[in-house]
Order: structure tokens, then C-alpha cells, then sequence
């Protein structure tokens, strides 16, 4: 009778990993499981694109509203042993005054922004989602450009709390970005814009 072959033993999934995929794949460590998917699709691009162009200006640089904010694209984020990329997040600037030079940032976001798609939503509702309550980002978006909806999310005694659900055409002041109002219209995109 043949012996089935022993499992080789496999070292733990560590930064060295995503740093060595191919070009156009993000990568992410989760749970100690590497998670890999092809950058956005275009109107998920587009979305994540356009909610920058209206919260960089009054928040990051004080035009029209209070400054105060570093907000990044897709910026690779250590948190403990998971590494997650956040389709936006945004730190105060008293948190992190200088942004390093290389590798994945080590200080928690205060706000983290996922842009869900089919192959990425259950990941960032259920587990990227656990990771950001247990890390103490005070504030999540879920937006879903397909449905055109926006879902706010406050971090309360450890647990989420819907801050606000917001969709189709509506203008909206959201949570911590609330000192200016937000044309959904516009971070859809793809319209009369």
C-alpha cells in the first residue's frame, strides 16, 4: 500500500511575500493568510478616485475645510502580523506628523476607507473590518460603487456602530469628514460629472 506524502511544513506568510508578487496584484496578510486580488476594476478606480479629489483639498490641505489630515491611496498598513491595504485611509496629523520612507506604515489610521467589490467585500466586512475595531480606527466607510451606496461606520466601546447609510444622488456630511458636505453624485462618477 502507498504512503501518502507528507505535507511539506510551510514557513509563515511574512511581508517578503507581497513584496514579490507580480505587478498590478495587491497583496495583503490576513489572519496569516496571504490574500491576493488585481487592482481595482475601473468604476471602483474611479469611485476611490474621485472621494480623494473631494476630501484632499479641505482635509489635508485646509482649502475649503479645517486641514489637518494625511490621507493616502491604498497605503500598505502593519497592524501586529496582519498587513491590510485600505482602498483610502487618513491619519490626523498629530499621529503621524512624517510618513516613512519605505515599508508598510505602523500607526493605525483614524479613518480607513474599503471600496467593495464581489471578490473583495466579504474579506473587508468581515475580517479587515475585526482587524480595524481591534487596531482603533475610529471611523470606517464601506463604499459600494456599484450600488451606489456609502455605509459610515464608528468604532464605539470596541464594536461598529452605522454612523450613517447614504446613497444614490444624495449630498451628504459624513463622519469625521462632516465639516463639508459630500456629492455622492460625484464620487460615482461615470455620469454627467
Amino acid at each position: 500500500m502507498a504512503q501518502a506524502a507528507a505535507p511539506k511544513p510551510q514557513r509563515p506568510v511574512n511581508y517578503d511575500d507581497i513584496v514579490a508578487l507580480p505587478e498590478g496584484i495587491v497583496g495583503e496578510i490576513i489572519d496569516g493568510e496571504l490574500i491576493t486580488h488585481p487592482r481595482p476594476a475601473p468604476p471602483h478606480a474611479e469611485s476611490s478616485t474621485n472621494l480623494t479629489g473631494l476630501i484632499v483639498g479641505p482635509f489635508r490641505f485646509g482649502i475649503g475645510g479645517p486641514g489637518g489630515w494625511v490621507i493616502l491611496d491604498e497605503p500598505e498598513i502593519q497592524f501586529a502580523h496582519h498587513t491590510l491595504v485600505p482602498d483610502l485611509a487618513g491619519w490626523r496629523k498629530e499621529r503621524l506628523p512624517r510618513l516613512p520612507q519605505e515599508g508598510p506604515l505602523r500607526v493605525a489610521p483614524d479613518w480607513a476607507c474599503e471600496v467593495l467589490s464581489p471578490t473583495t467585500e466579504s474579506d473587508d466586512r468581515r475580517r479587515k473590518l475585526r482587524i480595524y475595531a481591534e487596531h482603533h480606527v475610529a471611523h470606517a466607510w464601506l463604499l459600494d460603487p456599484l450600488i451606489r451606496t456609502l455605509e459610515v461606520l464608528r468604532l464605539q466601546q470596541g464594536q461598529w456602530l452605522i454612523a450613517g447609510l447614504y446613497g444614490g444622488d444624495e449630498t451628504v456630511r459624513a463622519e469625521p469628514f462632516d465639516a463639508i458636505e459630500l456629492p455622492l453624485r460625484l464620487v460615482w462618477g461615470g455620469r454627467d460629472d
